[in-house]
This record gives structure tokens, C-alpha cells and sequence, in this order.
């Protein structure tokens, strides 16, 4: 006996698969920001006047005279000495005594 059953056919779909992933996303900031601005108090000051004055000073002038003059100048010479010696000397003397006879 044939029987006709009916098997179900098994197939393989792909079914795609969700995953969630953090992203990290940079948001900007506002930042606010209070600036202190410094508003300078006007004063009124009294300020000394500078006046500049001559004075006359007397000053001494120094004249300079030049003058030439000759300076005589040293030199040394080597003269030569020359001493004198007193030597006594004998000398022989031959005395010749001539006579007359007659």
C-alpha cells in the first residue's frame, strides 16, 4: 500500500541578523562664558609743568703755548785713557878722555 504523505521540504533561508552597536557620537557643548570687562575710572590729576630755564656758568679756558725747546742729549764716548809710567833707564855711557901730549 502506497501512501502519499506529505513530507514537509526543508530549506535553508538566509535571514539576516540584526546587531545593535554603540556609536560613540560627539555632541557639542554650549558653554557660556561671563567676561569681566574693566571699565577704567577717569581721574583728574594734577600733573608739574616742566619749564627749562638757561643758566649762564662761566667757565675758565685753558690756553696751550708750545713751544719748542732743544734738550740736549748725553751720549757716552769711550775715550781711550793713555797713562804716563816715569821708567828710569841706565844707560851705558862711554866717556872718552883725550890728551894731548907734547
Amino acid at each position: 500500500v502506497d501512501q502519499h504523505v506529505h513530507v514537509p521540504v526543508q530549506r535553508h533561508v538566509q535571514v539576516p541578523m540584526i546587531t545593535k552597536v554603540q556609536k560613540a557620537v560627539e555632541v557639542p557643548q554650549v558653554e557660556i562664558v561671563d567676561r569681566h570687562v574693566h571699565i577704567p575710572i577717569q581721574k583728574q590729576r594734577h600733573v608739574p609743568m616742566i619749564t627749562k630755564v638757561q643758566k649762564h656758568v662761566e667757565v675758565t679756558v685753558i690756553e696751550t703755548v708750545e713751544k719748542i725747546v732743544d734738550v740736549p742729549v748725553v751720549k757716552q764716548i769711550e775715550v781711550p785713557q793713555i797713562q804716563t809710567i816715569e821708567k828710569v833707564v841706565e844707560i851705558p855711557y862711554v866717556q872718552t878722555v883725550e890728551k894731548i901730549v907734547e
